[in-house]
């Protein structure tokens, strides 16, 4: 019979010892993604505060397919003079999401831009011509 462990092999005391400012919860969880679709266009919005135009990279791949990549970086060092101690914290942040394009989508005037800490990417539809099928049939 396999041996039942559990998770809470650390009494919860411990939680606020570890979760603090020096050294805050790691949460390794996506982005929210959100995708909307309008008559005219589909959009997709991701969650990414505190990130700037420049840590985000969207492009479609060989496939076809929306890429959206975000990746930031952060080192601080704080130095005290009189102890001669050296901190450093380093916060890197990488994601990476591939997303099927539907058929209608014109891949060439899709657009991004980045606001109060959400990716917004539109994604513009084809526009159909309807063809008008009335005519005049010859009997033969």
């Amino acid at each position: 019979m396999p041996m039942m462990r559990s998770n809470n092999w650390i009494p919860a005391v411990f939680n606020d010892l570890f979760d603090t400012d020096y050294l805050p919860k790691v949460n390794a969880t996506a982005p929210a993604i959100n995708v909307k679709e309008s008559d005219k266009a589909y959009t997709v919005e991701l969650a990414a505060p505190g990130m700037k135009k420049e840590d985000f990279n969207v492009h479609i791949n060989d496939d076809g397919n929306l890429v959206i990549k975000m990746e930031q970086k952060q080192e601080h060092k704080e130095e005290d003079k009189n102890t001669r101690y050296l901190r450093r914290e380093f916060s890197y942040s990488k994601f990476e999401q591939t997303l099927i394009l539907p058929d209608d989508v014109k891949k060439e005037d899709i657009s991004a831009k980045v606001e109060h800490g959400v990716l917004t990417v539109e994604l513009p539809k084809m526009v159909e011509e309807k063809v008008k099928v009335s005519r005049q049939i010859e009997i033969g």
